[in-house]
């Protein structure tokens, strides 16, 4: 599965566990953060195109690092004026890891993840032997007989 993100004015393609630099966001290294303009899904034969977006569909990466990209000179010169300027910049970056592509909006994990659980985390049965089918009607004899006193 892979999506169209946009992001810092540029679109990126990515699939999961991809590592992008974007143009800076606003995010701790090591939080997470989700990018919610999605331009397309594809999955196989299957692919969605958002008009201009997908809807409900959204991107979570986690922030890498945050970096500084290589430096590029700037010149600018104008001829027979010996006029020269020469300028340096150096673009600050986010580096990201995809970690999932949502289509909906909802992890589709943490549902496959608590069906799973389901059936391990519900108690067992006790199953009724003899012996304690017994033993629980006395005790509801008793508390009759406990009942009828008062």
């Amino acid at each position: 599965m892979y999506a169209v993100i946009k992001t810092g004015g540029k679109q990126y393609r990515v699939a999961k566990d991809d590592v992008i630099q974007v143009e800076r966001l606003q995010a701790d290294v090591g939080g997470s953060i989700d990018l919610a303009e999605v331009l397309m899904i594809g999955d196989g034969d299957n692919t969605t195109i958002g008009a201009p977006l997908v809807a409900d569909a959204k991107v979570v990466a986690e922030v890498v690092e945050q970096a500084r990209g290589e430096k590029i000179l700037v010149f600018k010169k104008k001829r027979r004026k010996n006029h020269r300027r020469l300028n340096g910049h150096r673009q600050e970056l986010t580096v990201l890891r995809i970690t999932d592509i949502l289509p909906d909006g909802k992890p589709a994990a943490a549902a496959v993840q608590t069906e799973a659980e389901g059936p391990e985390s519900a108690p067992e049965p006790v199953q009724e032997t003899a012996a304690t089918a017994s033993e629980s009607s006395d005790k509801k004899s008793t508390d009759k007989k406990a009942a009828d006193k008062e």
